[in-house]
C-alpha cells in the first residue's frame, strides 16, 4: 500500500464515522503533539532497551496515532507527503553537510 492509498484508507475510516467535524487543522496539529506524548511516556525512566522490551505493542499503537494524524493533516491541508518530505530533506542536506555533520549530533547553527 502506498502512501496515498493509506491516506486513502484513514479517511475513509474518519469519513464513516462524520469525524472530519473535528479534525480542524488545530486540532490535528494538537492530537498529533498529545499522541507524540504518549509515545514519549513509553520511554520514560528506563532505557532504550527496557522500554522497546516493556512497551513495544504500546509504542506501536501511540507511533501509529500519531502518524495517523499527521497524515490526515497533510491531507487537510492538501500538502503531498512525498514532496513535503522531499523538500525537508533537501533542506536538511544543505544544513547539515555530510562533512560537516557526519558522527556529530551538533546542531546546524554550531557546526
Amino acid at each position: 500500500m502506498n502512501v496515498e492509498e493509506l491516506i486513502e484508507k484513514i479517511n475513509h475510516f474518519r469519513d464513516e464515522r462524520d469525524w472530519r467535524q473535528y479534525h480542524q487543522p488545530k486540532d490535528l496539529a494538537i492530537s498529533v503533539c498529545l499522541e507524540a506524548s504518549e509515545l514519549l511516556e513509553n520511554f520514560q525512566w528506563l532505557s532504550d532497551e527496557e522500554a522497546i522490551e516493556k512497551n513495544k505493542e504500546n509504542i506501536r499503537q501511540e507511533l501509529a496515532d500519531v502518524l495517523i494524524y499527521s497524515l490526515m493533516l497533510a491531507s487537510d491541508l492538501n500538502l503531498d507527503v512525498h514532496e513535503i518530505i522531499d523538500s525537508k530533506m533537501k533542506l536538511n542536506a544543505i544544513k547539515y553537510p555530510v562533512d560537516k555533520s557526519k558522527g556529530s549530533r551538533d546542531k546546524y547553527t554550531e557546526l
